[in-house]
């Protein structure tokens, strides 16, 4: 799904997925009196098949974001993710940064603090992508923004 028909980097990489979480059940997992703790690989399922707002591939598949890079903190009620943009001049970091915390705050409770970060070092305009990601205001203001919003569903719309 391309936004626009000039993209910044034409030719990404593309990496294999890693291997399909199996989680094994258990009694407590349906019983609705038992908090379920939420982990790593919890967190990076929900994000792994968001689609790349410039190209149909996932940001796994451009490695944009890997389980390594979730950090979550259950009991602190604390997650963050850091992800890599495929260029050190992407401009859509900020959108996909922006997909990754719609489809969080969509997916857990409302107790999680939620920070979305450029992993140090991956873009030349990190401070700035991630002042905006983590900005209420400006998150809020960029969700009300009809075309922005239309854009993060579509990236949304096939992540399981």
């Amino acid at each position: 799904m391309a936004i626009s028909q000039q993209k910044i980097n034409a030719n990404p990489t593309v990496y294999e997925p890693t291997l399909t979480s199996h989680r094994e059940s258990s009694p407590t997992d349906y019983d609705e009196t038992v908090r379920d703790a939420i982990d790593q690989q919890e967190i990076f399922d929900l994000i792994r098949n968001i689609n790349d707002p410039e190209h149909p591939l996932t940001l796994e598949q451009l490695n944009v974001t890997q389980c390594d890079h979730v950090q979550v903190e259950d009991r602190a009620n604390y997650i963050c993710v850091e992800f890599t943009p495929t260029i050190p001049h992407c401009s859509m970091a900020t959108l996909i940064g922006l997909c990754i915390r719609v489809r969080l705050l969509r997916s857990l409770p409302n107790r999680f603090k939620i920070d979305i970060r450029v992993r140090k070092g991956t873009h030349q305009s990190e401070n700035a992508v991630n002042k905006q990601l983590n900005d209420k205001e400006r998150v809020a203001a960029a969700l009300e923004n009809k075309h922005l919003l239309e854009v993060v569903n579509q990236c949304l719309s096939t992540a399981a």
